[in-house]
């Protein structure tokens, strides 16, 4: 095994003798400890990559490396590599109310976690990321940014500056840098519980989608895992949907 750019390098030898050249990077998964993020360190652990997974928490699933930091705080993470080849910033919130109920705190607090949080995270990871040559950021957004959905004012605002920023860096960094994001609808994950609680609750869920059923982690780490990849080397500056449907189907 020899050392790239950062990268991990392993020489192979398939069935026919020829040499293949397996290229693992360094990925950091923010918001890396439960639900979509945990889901995007497994996939990213089992091709082989290294992974720090930054939370509050400091877990880290599956054997990645463990990065302390709060999304609110204005701290710089510490323990970061020098050379960062992907970027995923998955923490957010569901605070669904109708406007009248929601305060301005409620505001500023989705605004502080999904979209200011993925901007410091960015600025911590950006000198790696120039480091490494080429590198891929997945940001997040929500289904209900396009579609636009009663009592989701403030999460819709919040998600709405993230495809704001994901087109703006994606422009300012080219070419070296690519930008896109994930807009999933409802998932069946830890920030869900409340409206996931019961079977009932889970089948109206999956009704309301054109395929039927709720997300799962797996199908949104996916998603995120070809938009790290070379496999979305000639995309940025997009806002894929994820969502079984639902913003785009009636």
């Amino acid at each position: 095994m020899r050392k790239s750019q950062g990268k991990k390098v392993c020489d192979i030898q398939n069935r026919t003798g020829a040499t293949l050249f397996l290229e693992y990077m360094n990925y950091i998964v923010f918001g890396g400890s439960r639900g979509i993020g945990a889901a995007v360190v497994e996939s990213l652990m089992l091709e082989g990559h290294t992974v720090w997974s930054v939370s509050r928490s400091g877990d880290a699933p599956f054997g990645a490396q463990a990065v302390v930091w709060d999304a609110l705080s204005d701290e710089i993470p510490q323990g970061l590599p020098d050379v960062i080849h992907g970027v995923v910033y998955a923490p957010g919130s569901i605070n669904l109310k109708p406007f009248r109920g929601l305060k301005l705190e409620e505001f500023r607090a989705d605004f502080e976690v999904n979209a200011m949080g993925a901007v410091k995270a960015l600025q911590a990871c950006l000198s790696g990321m120039k480091s490494a040559g080429k590198a891929s950021v997945v940001l997040f957004s929500t289904v209900a940014v396009q579609s636009g959905m009663g009592f989701h004012a403030s999460i819709a605002m919040a998600k709405g500056a993230i495809e704001g920023l994901t087109r703006s860096l994606a422009a300012e960094w080219a070419p070296q840098i690519r930008v896109n994001a994930v807009a999933p609808s409802l998932v069946n994950t830890d920030l869900a519980a409340r409206l996931l609680s019961t079977p009932e609750k889970v089948e109206a869920s999956g009704k309301r989608h054109p395929l039927q059923r709720v997300g799962e982690p797996g199908d949104i780490a996916s998603a995120v895992k070809f938009l790290l990849g070379d496999g979305s080397d000639w995309m940025t500056g997009q806002i894929l949907a994820v969502d079984g449907g639902m913003g785009s189907l009636r």
